[in-house]
C-alpha cells in the first residue's frame, strides 16, 4: 500500500509543479481571476503532496525507545497538515480572491483566450495522469484490505493515496470549472462568471479538505481495522488447538501498512502440557518422582515453572504464526485470561 501511495504523491508534486508555472503564466497573460484561483490550487497541491511525502518518509523510520510500535501514525499528523494547509492555502486564498472579484468586478479583465483554453487543456491532460496514477494506488490498497473502493475512501488504512486521488479529481474537475466561467465571461462579457468560478474552486477545496480532515482525525485517534482484515487474524487463532476461546478484540491501525492486534486468549492447558509432555522421557520422570514424597514436590515446582515457560513459547509461537498469515499485523498482543 504504502509503495503505491509514494508513487502516486511523487507523481502529483511533478505533475503539479509543471501545471503552477503554466497556470501562474496563463494568468499573466489572461488577467483571468479563475485562472489565478487555479493557479493557487495547483501551487497549494505541490506543497501539500510536498508534506504527504515527507510523512511518508518519517513513517519509514524504525521503532525504537521512545515509540516501540514505530513511526507508522507520522503519516497521518502530515496528511492532517496537509488537509489543513488544503483548507487555508487552497481554498481561503481561492475564497478571498473570488469574493474580491464578486465584489469589484470592474477590476477583471479578461484577454488571450487561445492562452487561457491551451493551458486548460495541458492541465487536464496532467492531471488527468496523475489522477489515473492516484486510482490504480487506492484500488490495489482497497483490494489488499479487503475492501470495496468507496469503503477504502472512507475508513482505509492509507491517506496520502487519497488525499493525492481527491486532490487530483478536485483539480480535474476545477479545469471543468474555470473553463465553464471562462466561456460564459467571453460570450456574455459579464466579469460576475470569473468570480463565480473562483468562489466554486474555494468550495471544491473547502468539502475535500473537511473530508480528509475528519479521515486523518479517525486514525490519529486509533482507528479500527476493516472487520475482513480483523477476522483473517481471529481464524488464524481459533483454527489452533491450544485456544480455547478469544475475549476482548482490539485491532487498530497504526500505518498506512500495518495494524496492532490485541487480544486476552483462554488457553487450553491439556494442549500446552501434552505438547511439553511429548518432548520428555515419560519413563524417567515417572522413575525421578516415585522415589519419594520430596522429589515429587521437586518435580511439581519444577513441572509449574516449565508450564509457564511453555505457555510463552507457545504465544510466542502463534504470535509469529499470525504475522506470517496476516503480513499487516506488525504488533500482536496476546494475553493469557
Amino acid at each position: 500500500m504504502a509503495s503505491g501511495s509514494a508513487k502516486a504523491v511523487y507523481a502529483a508534486i511533478g505533475a503539479n509543479s509543471v501545471i503552477t508555472i503554466t497556470k501562474f503564466g496563463a494568468f499573466v497573460f489572461t488577467g483571468s481571476g479563475a485562472m489565478l484561483s487555479e493557479g493557487i490550487h495547483s501551487f497549494a497541491d505541490v506543497c501539500n503532496q510536498t508534506l504527504l511525502a515527507l510523512g511518508i518518509h518519517k513513517a519509514k523510520k524504525e521503532p525504537d525507545e521512545d515509540h516501540p510500535y514505530g513511526y507508522g501514525r507520522d503519516s497521518f499528523v502530515w496528511a492532517m497538515i496537509s488537509a489543513v494547509g488544503i483548507f487555508f492555502l487552497g481554498c481561503g486564498f481561492t475564497l478571498y480572491h473570488g469574493m474580491h472579484s464578486l465584489l469589484h468586478p470592474e477590476d477583471v479583465e479578461l484577454a488571450d483566450i487561445e492562452i487561457a483554453a491551451g493551458v486548460l487543456l495541458f492541465s487536464f491532460l496532467l492531471e488527468s495522469w496523475t489522477l489515473y496514477v492516484a486510482y490504480k494506488a487506492v484500488k490495489a490498497a482497497a483490494i489488499a484490505d479487503s475492501m470495496t473502493f468507496s469503503e477504502y475512501l472512507k475508513k482505509g488504512s492509507d491517506p496520502m493515496a487519497v488525499a493525492v486521488l481527491l486532490e487530483d479529481a478536485a483539480a480535474v474537475f476545477g479545469v471543468f470549472i474555470v473553463s465553464i466561467c471562462i466561456a460564459l465571461y467571453w460570450f456574455t462579457g459579464n466579469p460576475i462568471w470569473d468570480a463565480v468560478g473562483s468562489l466554486l474552486i474555494a468550495l471544491l477545496l473547502g468539502v475535500v479538505a473537511i473530508f480528509l480532515v475528519v479521515k486523518n482525525r479517525k486514525a490519529l485517534l486509533g482507528q479500527t481495522v476493516n472487520p475482513e482484515m480483523q477476522n483473517k487474524v481471529i481464524q488464524v487463532l481459533e483454527s489452533d488447538p491450544a485456544i480455547e476461546s478469544i475475549h476482548d478484540v482490539k485491532a487498530t491501525v497504526m500505518g498506512a501498512d500495518s495494524f496492532r492486534f490485541k487480544a486476552e486468549v483462554d488457553f487450553d492447558g491439556k494442549a500446552i502440557a501434552q505438547r511439553w509432555l511429548s518432548k520428555q522421557d515419560l519413563q524417567q520422570l515417572h522413575a525421578n518422582v516415585t522415589e519419594d514424597t520430596k522429589r515429587f514436590e521437586e518435580f511439581l515446582t519444577e513441572y509449574g515453572e516449565h508450564i509457564c515457560d511453555a505457555l510463552g513459547d507457545e504465544i510466542d509461537r502463534i504470535e509469529n504464526k499470525i504475522k506470517e498469515a496476516v503480513p499487516a499485523a506488525k504488533h500482536v498482543d496476546l494475553e493469557a485470561d
